[in-house]
């Protein structure tokens, strides 16, 4: 069990509740995410808690998350989209903050659960049709028919754009959900490498691990990265998939 590199990502309840045959048990994946949201909550008030102008490195770490989400937003949806700010910068941080907290040795990576990342590709789309339709009406539905198509295949491009449509929180979700668990798998096969062919006692055995030793460093190194590219790739795309409800169809 302890090199099943599947068991980690086993969802185990905590405090069972059943409420009308419903199951809403307090689970090690539910606590994660109380973490995620505590840790990111109390780095974001520690450091603006005490701003000055020679920024802590504290400080500068969250000027530069508030910068980079303000641009890639202004960027991506003008000014008008920068209404939306507090949620995608929201967005970025849980997704950031949960793939950094999943790193630590027997802690929990929320994001490699398809659930959790299918609710926030959801939550962003949702946000986007009810904006849209809020803001431009029954005129949101241009966003489906590009200018300047021929009228003779608007009925294919139409469906075409319907399916790209509907496929993002699809797209959305599996890409950091895969992302997160194919890393977290490899890093777990490598270190159980690690441990079992140092537990053949001989030098053979030591001299072999260490190969799966030095892969399990840069894989660790390289899933670093990878928690923030992801968070990084899922709030861009957030942020062109509001460009949508600002802008409607022109």
């Amino acid at each position: 069990m302890a090199n099943d590199p599947i068991h980690q990502f086993e969802i185990s309840r905590w405090i069972p509740i059943e409420v009308g045959g419903v199951d809403l048990s307090f689970t090690n994946a539910s606590a994660f995410m109380v973490l995620t949201v505590v840790v990111a909550s109390a780095f974001l008030l520690l450091s603006s808690s005490s701003r000055g102008l020679i920024p802590s490195r504290m400080q500068s770490i969250s000027e530069m998350a508030y910068e980079f989400v303000a641009t890639s937003l202004r960027d991506s949806a003008g000014s008008k989209g920068m209404k939306f700010f507090p949620f995608v910068f929201t967005l970025f941080t849980f997704v950031l903050v949960a793939n950094f907290i999943g790193l630590f040795p027997y802690f929990y990576t929320v994001t490699t659960q398809i659930i959790v990342t299918f609710a926030l590709s959801v939550l962003v789309i949702g946000t986007v049709i009810v904006y849209g339709f809020y803001k431009h009406g029954v005129g949101f539905l241009k966003l489906f028919v590009p200018q300047g198509v021929p009228a003779i295949i608007i009925p294919l491009v139409v469906l075409i754009e319907i399916i790209s449509f509907l496929s993002r929180p699809i797209s959305l979700s599996v890409r950091l959900f895969a992302n997160m668990l194919a890393g977290h798998i490899t890093l777990k096969v490598f270190a159980g490498f690690v441990v079992s062919l140092a537990a053949i006692g001989n030098v053979w055995g030591i001299g072999g691990a260490i190969l799966p030793l030095i892969m399990t460093v840069a894989i660790t190194a390289l899933e670093f990265l990878v928690a923030f590219l992801q968070a990084y790739v899922f709030t861009v795309l957030t942020c062109m998939y509001i460009n949508d409800a600002v802008h409607g169809g022109h």
